[in-house]
């Protein structure tokens, strides 16, 4: 995997942390609001999977961690 793909996980991983950063403090509510951020946990896991199997599992729980922290706080 190049350096672009995995800059390209970590843009995926980005934007998906900061949709559900928007649908946490969003006005909607109810059950589809956490359908929808069940959804972005779950594609997050994906990216995470295929970031696993070229940098390894420690890394790529590292950027998942660093991410989350600068996005969701």
């Amino acid at each position: 995997m190049g350096q672009s793909e995995i800059a390209q996980l970590r843009r995926q991983i980005a934007a998906e942390y900061v949709a559900m950063r928007s649908a946490i403090s969003g006005l909607s509510q109810g059950m589809a609001n956490h359908d929808f951020i069940r959804a972005r946990f779950k594609n997050v896991g994906a990216c995470c999977d295929r970031l696993e199997r070229h940098v390894g599992e420690q890394e790529a729980t590292t950027i998942m961690c660093e991410l989350y922290e600068a996005i969701m706080q």
